[in-house]
C-alpha cells in the first residue's frame, strides 16, 4: 500500500457563482486532495493542516470515513479557521476574492506525525514555500515524489522561498498564466524547459477547460478536459486534480513518464466531478461507478487510429 502525505489547507469557504451561492462550506487545498485520492483504495493518506476549533465535527468525520489520517491535523482551542470568500464571473474562468482570513493559517508550523514521516508520496498543496519546505525537511527519508502545487500569490510575494522548495521536488503545477510570470516567457514549451532547469524532472501546467499538459525531458503529453453539461463551480478543481494525479502514482506505484500520463488523465476525470457541484458536495458522495464510467469516455475522447502514408 502507497502512502501518501498531503500538506494544504482544511478550510471555509464561501461561494458565489452565476448559478447560486453558499454560506461557509467545507473547503481548503488538502481537503480537496484528499477527497480526491481517497477514491484509490490501496492508498494511506495523511493530512497536515490546522484548523481552529470553530471547524464542525461534521465537517471532520467527513475526512475520517474517507479513511484520511487526520494526526497531523492541529485543532487550535479556542481558534477560527481558514475562511475565504469568492464570486466567479460568468465565464467561470476568473473571480474576484471578497475576502479573506487566515486565522489559525497565519502561525502554523506543520508537524508531520510519526507514522507519515516515511511517506512514498508527498503533495504539497498551495501554501507559503517556506511551509511547504518545513515538512520535506520533516521527512526521515527522502520520498519517492514530491509534487508541488502553488500559485502567482507566491510569485508575486515570497519568490526567493518559492525557488528554494522548488530546487526540492520531482513534480510542480501550475497553469498556464503561472508558468508564463515565473519563467517570462510566453511559449509554453520554453517556459516547462525553464522551470525543469530550477529543479523538477516533471512540469503539470494546468489550463482548465482546455486541459492540461505534462512535460518530461523532451516529451510532452496533452490531456483536454472533458466537455461537461453543466459546470457550477471551480474552486478546488486544481485541487482534486493534483489529488487524483499524486493519489494514482502512489497507488500504483509507478513512476515513469509513461504512468503519469495516466495519472495526468485520472486527475482531469476527477476535477470533471469536482465542478459540478458546490464546494466539496460532488466528491463527498463520488462512486467508483462513475469514476470508471467517465475514465471510459476519456479514453473514448482521446484515442483513435491515425493511418500514416
Amino acid at each position: 500500500m502507497g502512502k501518501l502525505l498531503i500538506v494544504g489547507t482544511v478550510a471555509f469557504d464561501e461561494i458565489e457563482t452565476p448559478f447560486g451561492k453558499t454560506d461557509k462550506i467545507l473547503g481548503g487545498a488538502a481537503t480537496f486532495i484528499g477527497l480526491a485520492a481517497s477514491q484509490y483504495n490501496n492508498v494511506e493518506s495523511g493530512i497536515v493542516s490546522i484548523v481552529g476549533e470553530d471547524l464542525p465535527q461534521a465537517y471532520i468525520d467527513i475526512l475520517k470515513d474517507k479513511n484520511i489520517d487526520l494526526s497531523s491535523l492541529e485543532i487550535v482551542k479556542g481558534g477560527k479557521t481558514f475562511y475565504w470568500k469568492g464570486k466567479y464571473h460568468n465565464d467561470l474562468n476568473s473571480r474576484d476574492t471578497l475576502a479573506t482570513e487566515l486565522n489559525t493559517l497565519a502561525d502554523f508550523s506543520p508537524e508531520v506525525s510519526e507514522g507519515f514521516k516515511d511517506a512514498d508520496v508527498v503533495m504539497l498543496g498551495n501554501l507559503h514555500p517556506s511551509t511547504q519546505l518545513s515538512v520535506i525537511n520533516q521527512m526521515e527519508k527522502r520520498p519517492k515524489l514530491i509534487v508541488l502545487d502553488t500559485m502567482n500569490f507566491w510569485m508575486d510575494n515570497a519568490l526567493p522561498e518559492l525557488m528554494e522548495v522548488i530546487k526540492h521536488i520531482d513534480v510542480l503545477t501550475i497553469n498556464d498564466e503561472e508558468a508564463r510570470q515565473l519563467t517570462n516567457e510566453y511559449s509554453l514549451v520554453k517556459a516547462a524547459k525553464a522551470i525543469r532547469e530550477m529543479g523538477p524532472k516533471y512540469l503539470v501546467i494546468k489550463k482548465g477547460e482546455n486541459g492540461a499538459l505534462l512535460f518530461h525531458e523532451e516529451k510532452i503529453f496533452f490531456a483536454p478536459a472533458l466537455p461537461l453539461e453543466e459546470v457550477f463551480d471551480p474552486t478546488g478543481a486544481g485541487d482534486t486534480f493534483a489529488g487524483g494525479f499524486a493519489g494514482y502514482l502512489a497507488a500504483s506505484n509507478d513512476l515513469s513518464f509513461n504512468n503519469m500520463k495516466n495519472a495526468v488523465i485520472h486527475g482531469s476525470n476527477l476535477a470533471s466531478f469536482c465542478v459540478e457541484r458546490f464546494g466539496t458536495e460532488r466528491m463527498q458522495n463520488l462512486k467508483k461507478e462513475e469514476v470508471n464510467k467517465r475514465l471510459h469516455q476519456f479514453k473514448a475522447l482521446t484515442q483513435f487510429d491515425i493511418e500514416l502514408k
